[in-house]
């Protein structure tokens, strides 16, 4: 992690790929970002969301998801390739936002920076898991609230006490881990109803900390093949997002390159 201090007044560079503009910015950078959010608590939530080369691909696929990443408010790096390219042309004191290094990285400073934790997602049982995992970590880290939805579409009255519930607890650093697209929604439709929060789309970080799902050494991560890992512990599943889509990105990407392909979105 980079602790290069940036100043939030800076300009942001960002890096494209198929159509997605992602931020090239630091852990320190985020922090401002995130502290600016949370003084403004009159506002709408802000959305977090790093992007990969799945998350690519299945954006150029269907354009609902890709405006999805699009409409965020924090486009992070979550891939080493991209985050190569960022340090080498954009950046270099960029880090991978990745998810689960992102809530380690934060808990750490939570209590300094008045970050309080709601964990919303996961199968039964996995936020409790994962609190007292954060806590190994960060030992004072406030969690404000947890919350496992069940495997359906929450009713209005439902979604309206849970939203209560958060924003009753005194969050305003929203973990939402209910798997890729569906999070990406939730939060795109909960940031009018969650004022003055950081909702950060999770991912794996929920089976990762839970214990259900074995995580990458941090070596084999910073390496660049977490992907071949993940493929070692569940081929059946996800083969297809290691073999067909990669190809598919690698494709977009060259077509994209040099003009042929041209996907709607912000410009860097």
């Amino acid at each position: 992690m980079n602790t290069t201090s940036e100043k939030s007044s800076d300009a942001p560079k960002s890096i494209r790929f198929l159509g997605l503009s992602l931020e090239c910015i630091s852990y320190a950078g985020m922090f401002l970002r995130f502290d600016e959010w949370i003084r403004n608590r009159g506002q709408r939530g802000h959305a977090v969301a790093a992007v990969n080369v799945n998350c690519c691909v299945s954006g150029l696929l269907d354009s609902r998801l890709r405006r999805l990443y699009q409409q965020a408010d924090l486009l992070g790096i979550d891939s080493m390739p991209f985050l190569y390219a960022a340090r080498l042309l954009k950046n270099k004191h960029s880090d991978r936002l990745y998810a689960p290094d992102m809530m380690l990285e934060t808990a750490k400073v939570a209590r300094s920076r008045g970050y309080k934790f709601f964990l919303y997602g996961g199968s039964a049982g996995a936020p409790d898991a994962m609190v007292g995992m954060l806590r190994k970590v960060a030992p004072e880290v406030e969690i404000a609230g947890l919350y496992s939805p069940p495997f359906r579409a929450l009713t209005a009255e439902e979604d309206d006490v849970i939203c209560t519930t958060i924003l009753g607890s005194g969050a305003n650093m929203v973990w939402v881990g209910l798997g890729s697209p569906k999070q990406d929604a939730w939060i795109a439709e909960h940031l009018e109803k969650l004022p003055g929060c950081v909702l950060i789309a999770s991912g794996a970080t929920f089976d990762f900390f839970s214990g259900r799902i074995k995580q990458a050494p941090r070596w084999v991560r910073n390496t660049g093949f977490e992907w071949l890992f993940r493929l070692t512990q569940d081929p059946g599943r996800l083969w297809k997002r290691y073999t067909v889509y990669n190809f598919l990105f690698l494709s977009a990407l060259a077509l994209e390159l040099i003009g042929i392909l041209r996907l709607d979105g912000k410009e860097p």
